[in-house]
């Protein structure tokens, strides 16, 4: 076994040997299907810290000759398919961590000079016997190699787009890359699979691609594919009643990703990491900074901003047009293409139906408040760093001072103007946007005889916080709005809840432009 030329089982074994291991070998039946057809290019791209490298290992485990797999893949799915022992440990497998080399090299010809020397250096020394017609040339020494033995290779990739990532701005050194890609893989008989893995789909130049050969998977169309992307509900369910974990706070925590013909998708390492500390916080953010995402949102195109508050407010989906992204991480014409990346970076679910993205889940929706809080976007920045004192303030009953935050909170853009009590609701939810970390919420909620604006329900671990019903009034007065909530019974719909009440009447006066808080305490 070689470290690039059948690799074996090793790290394999020990991805199975963790505490938590969900199995995804069913994608290996896929594989099967596909192996030494017009098919067997697959790239399948996916956020960090989504399993990329353990389905680059599982494959390398089960194709790779010179190790036996059996016994290892006997306990998982993929053994109950027809294909099973056809193709177990059957092939020449060249497995390539693209970060790896780049690591190593101070420019994309070194890189590839030092891929190609490392490949060469296994193969020759696996197959010394061999007449050679250019031993210093990859492409045909694998093809003099094969015309021996009639076995092909099966290539995987891993980490594939790391180059777009660290040579953003050298479009000539991702040509030269994706040329090398090309003529590894593209039109070559001696290739039975290759499977790439990284982040971004494929990089596009112009009308075509340089790898138009390969079927992509990614979080805008995920095919046949999904359900091994992420974690699906069921495995998630499963995992939570082993772990005695809550599945709704697992769910609003780490939920919120969406791929047709699957449906929910959650984070796998997050999910993981909940489970084996049982303890729900912010996990992702550890492979990510917030700095990655605040690049991205604060770039100048219109409507971009309201678009990302409106989503920040979780009350509505935003339309966008995929088509035109060009799959790096610097070539941006319109706000679609900056929220396309977003959905390839995990920062966005994506509805393929509808085509609409969403802020996938709670762990998420706080890596775009701290980059936002840290960026300037004027009040908008302010409100949500001081929205901690104004659920303090509702809390305390300090009608005043939670006026005041509202009054801080108050803003303009192109779509959300300030001229009614729904516009209203958003400055609401921003300058309270703290509570979210405590509260479920809800808009619109249908009570004793009408709805409330406003519902903040505590969330089960933060039971001492009381409940807020919030009625909102434009050119009325806060009294009004305190009267509504008792008038129409809007209490009633929370029978079954057993904690402290508070009821929030928020009015605006759009000829003093004054806010005016009022806040009781319901008696039951």
């Amino acid at each position: 076994m070689g470290n690039y030329l059948n690799p074996g089982n090793e790290k394999f074994k020990m991805d199975i040997s963790a505490e938590i291991y969900v199995d995804k070998t069913g994608l290996l039946e896929y594989c099967n299907k596909v192996i030494c057809t017009p098919q067997r290019f697959i790239s399948m791209s996916r956020p960090r810290r989504f399993g990329k490298s353990v389905t680059a290992n599982m494959l390398a485990a089960y194709y790779s000759r010179g190790c036996d797999s059996y016994e290892l893949f006997l306990p998982y799915e993929i053994a109950k398919a027809e294909s099973f022992a056809k193709s177990l440990n059957k092939y020449d497998v060249l497995f390539l961590n693209m970060q790896e080399f780049l690591s190593q090299s101070g420019c994309m010809d070194e890189m590839l000079t030092l891929l190609k020397r490392s490949v060469l250096w296994e193969l020759l020394e696996e197959y010394p016997d061999f007449r050679y017609f250019d031993s210093t040339n990859l492409m045909r020494t694998m093809q003099d190699i094969y015309s021996r033995t009639k076995i092909p290779f099966v290539v995987i990739i891993d980490e594939w787009d790391c180059i777009f990532r660290e040579y953003k701005m050298d479009s000539d050194a991702q040509k030269k890359y994706l040329d090398f890609l090309r003529d590894l893989l593209k039109d070559r008989g001696n290739i039975a699979l290759g499977y790439l893995t990284g982040i971004l789909p494929i990089k596009k130049y112009g009308t075509h691609s340089a790898l138009n050969m390969f079927d992509e998977f990614s979080m805008t169309f995920a095919g046949p594919l999904g359900k091994y992307v992420g974690f699906t509900e069921e495995e998630v369910r499963n995992l939570c009643e082993s772990y005695q974990m809550d599945f709704e706070e697992t769910k609003k925590w780490y939920d919120g990703y969406y791929l047709e013909d699957v449906g929910s998708i959650y984070n796998p390492k997050s999910v993981v990491s909940a489970m084996q500390f049982h303890k729900f916080q912010y996990y992702w953010n550890q492979t990510e900074t917030f700095e990655a995402l605040r690049t991205y949102i604060d770039m100048n195109f219109e409507g971009l901003k309201d678009d990302i508050i409106s989503l920040m407010n979780g009350n509505e989906k935003v339309s966008i047009d995929t088509r035109s992204f060009t799959n790096d991480m610097v070539t941006f014409h319109s706000k679609d293409d900056v929220m396309t990346l977003l959905v390839h970076l995990g920062y966005l679910g994506y509805r393929s139906e509808s085509e609409q993205v969403f802020i996938p889940n709670h762990e998420i929706l706080n890596e775009y408040v701290t980059a936002v809080s840290n960026s300037d976007w004027g009040e908008v920045s302010r409100a949500l760093k001081n929205s901690r004192e104004a659920l303090d303030a509702v809390l305390s009953k300090k009608e005043e001072v939670v006026a005041n935050a509202i009054a801080e909170a108050h803003y303009e853009t192109s779509h959300l103007q300030y001229h009614d009590e729904n516009a209203l609701s958003y400055t609401i939810s921003l300058a309270l946007y703290v509570a979210r970390n405590y509260y479920t919420v809800f808009r619109e909620l249908p009570t004793g005889k009408g709805f409330a604006d406003l519902v903040y329900l505590p969330r089960k671990q933060f039971g001492n916080y009381p409940a807020l019903v919030v009625e909102l009034k434009w050119n009325r007065d806060a009294e009004g709005a305190i009267e509504q909530i008792k008038r129409k019974e809007y209490c009633r719909s929370l029978s079954d809840y057993q904690g402290k009440i508070l009821l929030v009447g928020i009015n605006y006066d759009k000829k003093t432009k004054e806010h005016q808080c009022k806040i009781e305490e319901w008696e039951k």
